[in-house]
Order: structure tokens, then sequence, then C-alpha cells
């Protein structure tokens, strides 16, 4: 199932009373839209929406093909969580990969970031969020016990916890390191680097590469 078939496009919201449609219900929807991405807000996507109105051919109609074909080809790894367009995702297809390592990561943004990086050679595995007794997140609602059916298939060395330096990354840690220890596999987490309260999409490359070489037993 294509992972982006979830989103599809809401009706037009309406305007609120007083104010004026700039340019009709086509362009409102289009900003609204634009504004629910991460980093947009209302002015900025105003202003992204003018510049692909401007350049229909030369921006707006070739983004509008790539989201398209993004929605119907993209999906989730089965083995690691990752998105790609092919199911083993290009990782997890890697026979140059070291399959004794595995980074366990709270999102799909984390794998990228780590990626980006280069300062990893293993595999991953995206657990989708992280444990939060406030938020109702609990085991059966993240990939955890995927997790463990990957290391009780053998072949895994050591699991690197890259999760945020928040408290509910903590708490997911210590969840998985009480389950993994008892497996007779090493596991470590990323060390000097992340901040307190820090998200590993947002680190630059450095700080990524200090983390994961400065990672530590638990």
């Amino acid at each position: 199932m294509p992972y982006l078939s979830a989103y599809a496009s809401p009706p037009p919201t309406p305007l609120p009373q007083g104010r004026k449609s700039m340019g009709g219900p086509e362009v409102e929807r289009l900003i609204a839209l634009l504004a629910r991405l991460p980093g947009l807000g209302p002015r900025s996507a105003r202003r992204a929406a003018l510049k692909l109105l401007r350049e229909p051919e030369t921006k707006m109609l070739p983004l509008a093909a790539a989201m398209a074909e993004a929605a119907r080809a993209v999906r989730t790894c089965s083995l690691c969580g990752n998105l790609d367009s092919a199911d083993p995702c290009a990782i997890c297809a890697d026979p140059r990969r070291d399959r004794s390592l595995i980074v366990v990561v709270e999102g799909v943004g984390d794998l990228w970031a780590l990626e980006r990086a280069a300062v990893h050679r293993g595999l991953y595995h995206v657990l989708g969020g992280t444990l939060s007794a406030l938020g109702g997140v609990g085991p059966d609602d993240l990939l955890l016990k995927p997790l463990l059916a990957r290391i009780l298939e053998g072949g895994v060395a050591e699991v690197i916890l890259a999760l945020g330096a928040t408290v509910d990354g903590a708490a997911t840690a210590h969840w998985l390191t009480e389950r993994i220890k008892p497996l007779g596999v090493a596991i470590s987490r990323v060390g000097h680097g992340v901040p307190i309260g820090g998200a590993l999409e947002v680190l630059d490359d450095g700080t990524l590469g200090a983390a994961l070489r400065g990672r530590r037993p638990v």
C-alpha cells in the first residue's frame, strides 16, 4: 500500500467571516495545504504558492507530477520501516551493509539524517515514535516487537539506540535495553553531541558523526 495514500486532499476550508479570498478557492486551498507542511506557516505558504503560480510550467506542474508519483510508488519497508519505492528498501537490500549492526531510530527523518552524515554502514530499524505514558503510546503502538524478532533471527552483534535525548526517548531505550540484553546482543546509545531534548534530524552531520562514534554501552 503506498505510504501517502492516506493523505488525500481534504475539502476546501471555509474562509473566516470577513476575509476575502486571494485568487479564488483553488488558491486558498493550495495555501492551506502548504501551510500544513513542517516549517511552513500561513505567510511562508502564501509566498510558496505565489512562486508556484507564477511559474506553473517550470515549478508547479513538475512538483505536482513528482508528488503524485511519490504518492503512488513510495511505501514502508517491511523490514526496517524506511520509506522507499522498493520493498525491501535500498538500504536493507544492499549486500555491502554490515548486517551485524542495527541502529534504532524514532522516525524516518532520523534515519535519513544518519545516512546523510554517512557515519553508519549497518542497518536500521524505525520504531515509528517513542513510548509515552502521557500520550498513551505503548509497546504495541510501535515497531518494538519486530525489532526483537529481527534480533532473534540471528546475525546481530550490536544494537545502537539512536533515540532523542528526551524523557520518552529514555523510557523507550530502557524498555529495549531490558529486553535486548538477555538475548546476548551488545547494546549501546549514541554519545556526545546530542543535546537534552534534541531531535536527530535537526542536527548537523558532524554532530551526528561524533554522537555515533562516541556511543557507549548500556
